[in-house]
């Protein structure tokens, strides 16, 4: 009597693991794209942290805040995926009263912070308290 062997997998088997492997997928990518999300919100508020305590030791040094002219004297290093760096300054001579920043990073959001009586940057919250860097969409 023969035996009969079979080699391989039946059509439902692969159905139900690439069932199984959609329904995994689908919770993991949502989850991967908001730890990226927060991820990147966190270099925003590190890197305008980073640049207050430059540009009070290039004031300390100066006597005015830099500009992104002078971010070779202010030693900025932006988190490599965040772009669009900009700062305004404050006061006359430009930069004696204080300044203000914002980075983007993707999504379409934005970090920013404010210095002395500089203006808040465009769609910063209202809430947003000086030399403290937060993020809004």
């Amino acid at each position: 009597m023969h035996t009969r062997r079979t080699h391989g997998f039946t059509l439902i088997e692969l159905l139900l693991v690439v069932a199984i492997v959609g329904v995994l997928a689908a919770i993991a990518i949502p989850k991967f794209s908001s730890t990226r999300q927060r991820g990147s919100r966190a270099a925003g508020v590190a890197d305008m942290s980073n640049l207050i305590i430059q540009q009070e030791r290039f004031y300390s040094e100066t006597g005015r805040y830099g500009t992104i002219a002078d971010s070779a004297a202010l030693r900025l290093r932006i988190s490599p995926r965040n772009t669009g760096l900009v700062i305004t300054l404050a006061g006359a001579p430009a930069g004696t009263a204080g300044f203000s920043a914002t980075v983007g990073f993707p999504g379409s959001q934005t970090c920013g912070v404010f210095v002395g009586t500089a203006p808040t940057p465009a769609g910063m919250p209202s809430s947003t308290t000086v030399s403290r860097p937060v993020c809004w969409p």
